[in-house]
């Protein structure tokens, strides 16, 4: 393996800490975080792998670091992207990569450029017990995949947001920015394309932040038919026992399946999965597949190896999220549907049509 030097920018979420970590495990070297705008995070994580806060993004032109890592505002992503591409650096992004179809063509047309590898952290994919629920759907042993469901409640924690998370133009909004991981298990869970989306996005009436929806549900079809329905919240209540109670379920013509992403207080233990067949009743399944590193998969495909996240994969779980946030009727709780949005809903019921997600 290729021995690399990496480096950050722009660091608003935590999540960057999976590729930092992943990368040290790996034994790459990490040069230092670059962070435009105020960020206590920079400072904690610059502290805890002991590296400098960097001055700007230029010091990591050196030609020893070859790959960046970005956490940098969502709206705000697609332009270290094109700065990474016109200097050779390859790119690791956290979700989402981009926030609307602007953003969406300038991905696609990087991409197909290719002159840099571009990664996203689509890390539930990578997760024991999900390769466990994929080996069992490959199986078979829930027949044909009629349905499937996820439910995805998140913490909100507002005072410790900062304040382009509740501008939807600078964060994408509530079904870009948590729904993109579910469209990806989608594809991935059943090896199908998605062919149709629709939902809505609501709002508390008592928000202080006008643009920010704290809801959101999506129905998507899978091409052949497989159905499936999204849902995410911010309303996981501050007394809770984890950060979000988020369920996976998936209803075949033999059998059902549910995966307690994080676990159960009255189970015990980690994450839950748990299968019913025709041919025996419930129970709870074990992980024996291993968990894998997103961060070396990632690496794989730069060093020209095997690889399970493509470039294809981040552009559909992109465009769908894209689609399904165009889509999607707004509801604000104080007056009902938005008046833009009724007259869209009420044309697409006259005409009976979908918006048809572009293939890539």
């Amino acid at each position: 393996m290729i021995r690399r030097t990496f480096g950050i920018i722009g660091c608003q979420h935590a999540h960057i800490g999976i590729f930092i970590r992943e990368m040290q495990q790996l034994g790459h070297r990490f040069a230092g975080i670059y962070e435009p705008e105020p960020a206590t995070l920079a400072r904690r994580l610059a502290g805890e792998f002991g590296v400098p806060l960097l001055p700007d993004r230029e010091a990591l032109l050196g030609e020893d670091v070859s790959v960046i890592g970005c956490a940098a505002v969502n709206a705000d992503k697609i332009g270290v992207i094109e700065w990474c591409e016109l200097h050779g650096k390859h790119v690791m992004l956290d979700k989402p990569a981009v926030t609307d179809r602007e953003g969406l063509d300038r991905l696609r047309a990087a991409i197909g450029r290719g002159r840099i590898e571009i990664g996203m952290l689509l890390t539930e994919r990578f997760r024991s017990s999900l390769l466990a629920a994929k080996r069992l759907i490959e199986e078979g042993a829930l027949g044909e995949i009629v349905h499937i469901g996820m439910r995805k409640p998140h913490l909100l924690n507002a005072p410790e947001r900062p304040a382009w998370h509740f501008d939807k133009k600078r964060s994408g909004g509530i079904i870009v920015d948590l729904l993109i991981h579910d469209f990806d298990l989608l594809r991935w869970l059943t090896g199908r394309e998605i062919a149709s989306v629709e939902g809505f996005m609501a709002r508390e009436s008592r928000s202080p932040h006008p643009g920010f929806y704290d809801a959101a549900g999506v129905q998507a079809v899978m091409d052949g038919g497989t159905t499936a329905q999204l849902y995410a919240d911010w309303h996981t209540p501050r007394s809770s026992w984890t950060w979000g109670d988020g369920r996976l379920f998936v209803t075949g013509t033999r059998g059902t399946l549910e995966l307690r992403l994080e676990g159960d207080p009255l189970l015990g233990g980690g994450e839950a999965l748990l299968l019913t067949t025709d041919r025996e009743p419930l129970r709870r399944v074990a992980d024996p597949v291993p968990a894998s590193l997103i961060t070396a998969d990632f690496l794989s495909r730069l060093d020209g190896g095997p690889y399970e996240l493509s470039h294809a994969d981040l552009l559909a779980a992109s465009e769908a999220a894209i689609a399904a946030d165009e889509r999607a009727v707004r509801i604000d709780r104080a007056v009902g549907i938005d008046g833009a949005a009724s007259e869209r809903q009420a044309e697409c019921d006259r005409t009976n049509s979908v918006i048809e997600i572009e293939r890539m």
